[in-house]
């Protein structure tokens, strides 16, 4: 929300805002700009009839007392998506959508746009290399999107993605997620059907055949007004930790690595190729991206150690990384940490999913805190059952983040690579410091 407040007031809107809490670095990106509230919490006084529109965030809810005033007045209540489409009903809107690889491939278009010199507006939820802000709002042309399926607003419950009618769309591939909204599979599956009602007649549907659920779905909802472009992992070689792709015959060494990654970018590349970029020009772009920030991010390394952070939290993301790295760095022991932090992952009736995400590394370890579930007003989480849920032999379950440091300052890191997964903060565990130590030997 503060990035739209940033990109709106950088087109030349008048922007106001409220929150009742603002953290770093929203508070000093927003102070910079004159655009943070004298005071924190909400006054219905400040909504008034001389605004053109309001923007709800997900962070209001239904009571909340200006929201409230503002439909009081019959003012034009936005969702942040519904706003966005406002925002680009004249361009061409590429949307991308999946249970996992969204943020990776949106990037992965910015970065080849912006080597190629194109002008584009976008919408990603990371920060990445070469962009000030994780939201553009212009007069340009192309609108770039990461598509979410979590809901838009605390009055419009669709999720986000059903609110940008892309002309090019992309599913990544379908994992069940977010089940505090989607308390089924099936639920969970239906939201991707609308998706694709919702692309533009004349669109282009880019989609993961290697994913057979997604597949699947796409088989049975095949529109006669759209086109289809399958795609699944390109051919590539690794030598001495390196990737070489090759598409159409052109070939580039990558930064990033893993097939996740190759199949986000071979799906890139389709929605690249349809907004006029040539294969030659997209491997020269895309050779120069390393990703984007806590996606297989590289934290520290030695000649004998390398360690990762990355933000996958969700089984499939997990098991996805996890294979990624150890078939870049087969002949190095991994050692994998994953904290539990989302409703999902720290709900009990979940935790059968995660059965063998964690059995390609070598040594591992989750973590979950008391704390993160007493914020999410969740029931305790025995370990057993976190046990009976990975199946990993040697597992170690983990509450505190001492316990968390203690394992890993006994481990030892020659020819060993760590990987670090959470959406969290491991509890205020200062990870960086600890990449480093182990690096500087």
């Amino acid at each position: 929300m503060h990035q739209l407040a940033l990109a709106l007031k950088s087109k030349g809107y008048k922007v106001t805002g409220s929150d009742d809490e603002i953290f770093e670095p929203a508070r000093s990106n927003l102070e910079a700009e004159n655009l943070l509230p004298l005071q924190m919490g909400w006054f219905p006084e400040a909504i008034h009839l001389g605004l053109d529109g309001v923007i709800l965030g997900m962070h209001a809810k239904g009571d909340n007392p200006e929201l409230l005033k503002a439909k009081e007045l019959g003012l034009k209540i936005y969702s942040f998506p519904g706003y966005i489409f406002e925002e680009s009903k004249n361009k061409t809107r590429v949307v991308v959508g999946g249970s996992h690889g969204k943020t990776t491939t949106t990037s992965m278009i910015m970065h080849v746009l912006k080597e190629a010199g194109k002008e584009f507006d976008y919408l990603v939820g990371a920060s990445l290399e070469g962009f000030e802000q994780s939201v553009k709002v212009s007069n340009a042309p192309v609108m770039v999107c990461e598509g979410d399926e979590y809901p838009a607003s605390a009055i419009e419950k669709q999720p986000k993605f059903h609110f940008l009618f892309p002309h090019i769309a992309i599913i990544t591939g379908i994992a069940w997620d977010h089940i505090n909204v989607f308390p089924t599979f099936d639920f969970y599956l239906e939201q991707f059907k609308i998706f694709i009602d919702k692309i533009e007649p004349g669109g282009l549907l880019i989609y993961n055949t290697s994913d057979p659920i997604l597949k699947k779905l796409v088989e049975q909802k095949k529109r006669a007004d759209l086109t289809y472009q399958p795609y699944d992992v390109p051919p590539y070689k690794i030598r001495e930790g390196k990737t070489t792709i090759t598409i159409n015959g052109v070939s580039g060494e990558l930064k990033v690595f893993g097939d996740h990654n190759l199949l986000n970018l071979h799906a890139a590349y389709f929605a690249c190729r349809e907004l006029n970029i040539d294969t030659e020009k997209f491997i020269s772009a895309v050779s120069s991206f390393s990703g984007a920030s806590k996606r297989l991010e590289l934290v520290a390394e030695n000649e004998k150690t390398i360690v990762y952070r990355d933000f996958a939290h969700a089984p499939s993301k997990v098991k996805a990384t996890i294979e990624a790295v150890k078939q870049q760095y087969p002949a190095r022991k991994l050692i994998a940490v994953l904290e539990l932090h989302t409703f999902s992952s720290l709900n009990e009736q979940f935790m059968s999913e995660y059965k063998g995400a964690l059995d390609k590394a070598d040594e591992a370890l989750v973590m979950y805190s008391k704390h993160a579930l007493e914020l999410k007003r969740m029931p305790d989480l025995p370990k057993e059952k976190v046990y009976a849920g990975f199946e990993k032999e040697g597992l170690a379950v983990v509450n505190e983040k001492e316990e968390l440091l203690d394992w890993l300052h006994r481990k030892t890191y020659n020819n060993a690579n760590v990987l670090l997964m959470s959406s969290g903060n491991y509890d205020g565990a200062d990870i960086v410091t600890f990449a480093r130590e182990i690096t500087s030997a």
